[in-house]
């Protein structure tokens, strides 16, 4: 029997999840327990028409910052500086992107009005985040997710362009590594992740991990992004 969350903001220990992945059911999307939840790899995921389901895989699918895969053919996008990678500039506009792009074998997206309006609330508090990626004025690609310590947890992307998102995603796992960060949470695994270095941690050790930026976040009190929010990266 999986877990029914009530109004108090609290959640079953990860380590109680199903072998489905998903650690409890309902609850809400306030700012408050969505923070809970990321500080513990928790993470929502459910359809329109279902109660929220709150995820935690104990097989755990990260990249490592510093060990990003660059493909030989995305080196070509980055010498001829093909697109240029902004951070924060446009936070909803990435957000509708990723909930309106088609997508191959999709039919629908999770991305509805509540995620989106408690993602921009935790983007106007600090804890979320997004990269842009422009071709000129032209707005061709981007991500968005929650950045907690020095933790970054994906949420989704987008391409309007040949591989857009891919220099959004390498260039923001860049900027991550070069400010210190442990991880890059990929949640769950696909054939595009793989391609930039997609790899299995054991549960264990990802919430080893967490517990490590959860510590230092109480001690050291020290904010969720590496720079400002005009910074570019080419």
């Amino acid at each position: 029997m999986n877990y029914f969350l009530d109004t108090r903001i609290a959640f079953p220990h990860p380590e109680a999840v199903k072998s489905s992945g998903i650690l409890a059911i309902a609850g809400d999307l306030s700012v408050s327990r969505l923070l809970l939840a990321y500080h513990y790899g928790i993470f929502p995921w459910y359809n329109s028409n279902e109660p929220i389901l709150w995820w935690c895989p104990k097989q755990r699918y990260v990249i490592i910052p510093d060990k990003v895969k660059v493909a030989k053919s995305m080196n070509a996008y980055f010498n001829q500086q093909k697109y240029r990678v902004s951070y924060n500039s446009c936070f909803a506009d990435i957000v509708n992107h990723c909930r309106n792009v088609p997508r191959h074998g999709q039919d629908g997206t999770w991305i509805n009005d509540d995620i989106l309006e408690s993602y921009t609330a935790l983007y106007d508090l600090g804890y979320a985040i997004s990269a842009e990626v422009w071709d000129g004025d032209e707005l061709v690609g981007g991500l968005y997710g929650v950045c907690l310590g020095k933790v970054f947890f994906g949420e989704s992307m987008f391409s309007l362009k040949s591989n857009a998102s891919k220099f959004g995603f390498i260039s923001l796992a860049r900027k991550l590594a070069a400010s210190g960060f442990y991880l890059i949470d990929c949640q769950i695994q696909n054939s595009y992740l793989d391609s930039l270095g997609g790899e299995f941690m054991p549960g264990h050790d990802f919430q080893a991990v967490l517990k490590k930026n959860r510590i230092e976040w109480l001690q050291n009190d020290f904010g969720s992004w590496p720079s400002d929010e005009t910074d570019d990266v080419r």
